[in-house]
């Protein structure tokens, strides 16, 4: 991605999405000044385009991920510290361990509030690994399948919940007709994309994030009117 057109962005989007209008009387900090993660939906850049046309028109107002993902993430991350100078390398298998489910904040977040949150923000369960997930209140930047800035969303609440309980409200602010749509898709996504040795079932751990669109405001304004907020 392009640092610039990145900070470009968010320069502009903490202005007209009101993100810590203090900052403007006392003077901004590092932490307001560093754009949150920038990322797009989706695995290749067609569907990263159509996914975020449905979050600008007012119609996706949530996502879903495998907890797994975040595992390997994490074990990555331990992989790479073990490696590092000072670091234990002492050659014996990491050990995720049980992931606490409590530790993940399933509170809502007023969508009237200005919250934001550095990457230091994500909820970490409790694991032998840390395993940073997605928090309420967390900011992101929503690129296309180009990679170009086009949306600064915040997440409301974060849910982990099996892939045989979702419920058919999810769904619908996922953009889907009916639950088994989203069953469908979601089956097809995670078979095709699951880490070696993971298989999907009605098991296996989600993380469910819904959002709300910052900026541009009529995306916001377009899901209040669908009733997706």
């Amino acid at each position: 991605m392009d640092d610039a057109l990145i900070s470009a962005f968010w320069a502009d989007a903490r202005l007209r999405g009101g993100i810590n209008p203090v900052a403007g009387y006392l003077g901004a900090t590092a932490a307001d000044t560093l754009p949150p993660p920038a990322w797009s939906f989706g695995a290749a850049p067609l569907e990263a385009d159509r996914l975020l046309a449905q979050v600008l028109a007012g119609r996706k107002t949530a996502t879903t991920s495998a907890l797994w993902d975040y595992e390997e993430e994490a074990r990555a991350r331990a992989e790479a510290e073990r490696e590092e100078p000072g670091g234990e390398a002492d050659g014996g298998e990491l050990d995720l361990g049980e992931v606490d489910h409590g530790e993940v904040d399933h509170g809502e977040v007023d969508h009237g509030g200005d919250g934001a949150r550095g990457h230091g923000g994500d909820t970490l369960t409790r694991t032998r690994l840390d395993l940073a997930l997605p928090a309420p209140g967390s900011l992101s930047i929503v690129v296309d399948g180009q990679d170009v800035p086009r949306a600064l969303i915040r997440t409301t609440h974060v849910e982990l919940v099996p892939y045989g309980e979702v419920d058919e409200a999810h769904a619908l602010r996922e953009g889907f007709g009916s639950l088994a749509q989203w069953r469908a898709e979601h089956r097809r996504f995670f078979s095709e994309h699951a880490p070696a040795d993971h298989e999907l079932t009605d098991g296996t751990m989600l993380v469910l994030e819904r959002f709300v669109v910052l900026v541009p405001a009529r995306a916001r304004r377009a899901a209040r009117r669908a009733g997706l907020l």
